[in-house]
């Protein structure tokens, strides 16, 4: 028999059980804050493409999902829809800060199909998850999150991994 067969079958239980336990509570302490999962729905309300100024990053991939949507070059929404900040390409706002893409009448975004890795991934953004309180304030402006639909540790750390915000 070698020593695993051995220590395996040996009848004192009593430490193995304990050393599971610590185990387990020691694997509880390593988990985030929102490992028993978050909820968020969009609302479509538009307030996190609406207000305060801000970037919104695009790769060259991105920006053709939206040229290709709405019909126009990539050119055309380089131009009408760019803008350089920080050596990275943002999507452009208007002065009052509201997206570009967004349709102030009916409060929607235009490009909602097609939009950029950043805008998928609201609100499970590293700088959102990074306490309960972040988290807490960003439930105090949008109406979706804490709400509706329940997203897993696994599905909010998959987002959170696609950006870095």
């Amino acid at each position: 028999m070698n020593q695993e067969t051995q220590h395996n079958g040996s009848n004192n239980n009593d430490d193995d059980a304990s050393s599971g336990a610590d185990d387990a509570q020691s694997s509880n302490q390593n988990q985030p804050w929102y490992s028993n999962g978050l909820q968020f729905t969009c609302t479509q309300c538009g307030d996190c493409c609406t207000g305060a100024p801000g970037v919104v990053w695009v790769t060259d991939e991105e920006l053709q999902e939206i040229a290709d949507l709405l019909g126009k070059s990539i050119g055309e929404i380089r131009l009408f829809h760019t803008r350089i900040v920080q050596g990275r390409v943002s999507l452009t706002e208007y002065a009052n800060g509201d997206c570009t893409f967004f349709d102030p009448r009916k409060r929607a975004c235009t490009v909602y199909e097609s939009r950029p890795v950043q805008c998928r991934t609201w609100p499970f953004w590293n700088s959102h998850l990074k306490s309960e309180d972040s988290w807490n304030e960003i439930c105090r402006t949008c109406p979706g999150s804490g709400e509706g639909k329940f997203f897993s540790l696994e599905e909010i750390e998959e987002r959170a991994a696609k950006i870095d915000i």
